[in-house]
């Protein structure tokens, strides 16, 4: 834990060495091709987080207070939360659907 504790106050404070920063660490995994339409993930360390992609599917959703049949995917994300928060992770899992909404800007 105290390792864990100065990788974390390091990080940071943007003080992390090079050599600390060659293995991932969030993984980032795509089981919609398989038909699994939402993944619950386990973070295998060093990682700090998993992010997971289902299959897209139609499904009703509304819009602008209108309903119709839209095609929609679920993003899952798992995190260490001694690394981040749960605000943290939502303010990136917001930025991915913004990204994905309006894919022609990427």
């Amino acid at each position: 834990m105290a390792h864990l504790r100065d990788l974390a106050a390091r990080t940071r404070s943007g003080r992390l060495r090079s050599s600390e920063l060659t293995t991932a660490t969030i993984t980032v995994t795509n089981l919609g091709d398989l038909g699994v339409e939402s993944v619950q993930g386990v973070i295998y360390p060093p990682q700090v987080a998993l992010i997971g992609f289902g299959a897209i599917s139609e499904r009703p959703w509304a819009v602008d207070g209108m309903l119709a049949v839209h095609p929609v995917l679920t993003a899952t994300l798992a995190a260490d939360h001694r690394a981040s928060d749960g605000a943290t992770g939502a303010r990136l899992l917001n930025t991915i659907d913004g990204l994905l909404q309006r894919p022609e800007e990427l």
